[in-house]
């Protein structure tokens, strides 16, 4: 079963509208405007990037009046999240706890950790805000997403899964799930303490491969080659 079919019966109820919205909607477009094609520049160093966009972020803020310190900090942190990541997002890709984010609405995020589902505070300003995440994730990885082609279905740079449907195929706004895998990559031990090899299964095969026989299973085969010397050929 889909994630988003698990956790459809256990919706909590709408959250306010978050009462910075339209302020941080008007200063994202205004460092987007200033900095332009500096954004999307791979040649520029995402140091400087990123403190070019925070200089702006809060010299615009600074800007507005009535705003607290502690709100201030935080919109500068969640409009750069915006800008240079994914957003509310961010945080919780950054999670490696976290093995799968659904976004079932702008403010219905849940997460999957150690196999169990949790709703999150997590939330986007509205279905615009989520749909322009989407598409910049999409973007990223060399593909469109529209009312021609409404689904999209790839891989993040890191390997992870992600899945995005809009209008007119999702007939309740846009939704996004992404499937995430771990950045370490697992050992023979590993395996077994799993349960997924046996020892006798492990030494069979470590044997095999150093005999440089063919093995059949690719799932298994960049821990396989952990055994393997490094100056073998």
């Amino acid at each position: 079963m889909e994630l988003h079919e698990r956790i459809s019966s256990q919706r909590g109820p709408v959250r306010d509208q978050e009462p910075f919205a339209e302020l941080k909607n008007k200063v994202h477009m205004s460092v987007i405007s200033e900095l332009g094609p500096q954004l999307f520049n791979v040649s520029v160093d995402p140091n400087e990037l990123r403190d070019r966009v925070t200089a702006d972020v809060r010299r615009l803020l600074n800007d507005e009046p009535g705003i607290a310190r502690e709100d201030r900090e935080r919109l500068t942190s969640e409009i750069l999240d915006d800008i240079l990541g994914y957003g509310p997002l961010e945080r919780l890709l950054a999670d490696d706890s976290i093995t799968e984010v659904m976004c079932n609405g702008p403010d219905d995020v849940w997460i999957e950790r150690g196999g169990k589902l949790y709703e999150t505070t997590v939330r986007f300003t509205d279905e615009s805000h989520l749909r322009r995440i989407i598409n910049k994730i999409v973007s990223q990885i060399g593909r469109r997403i529209d009312e021609s082609s409404p689904m999209v279905d790839a891989r993040l740079p890191d390997g992870s899964r992600v899945n995005a449907i809009i209008a007119p195929l999702s007939l309740s706004g846009p939704l996004l799930t992404i499937r995430k895998f771990s950045r370490r990559r697992l050992s023979m031990e590993d395996m077994i303490n799993i349960g997924s090899l046996s020892e006798q299964s492990v030494e069979f095969l470590s044997r095999c491969i150093e005999a440089q026989c063919n093995v059949l299973e690719p799932f298994f085969l960049r821990s396989l080659l952990g055994p393997v010397p490094a100056a073998a050929p």
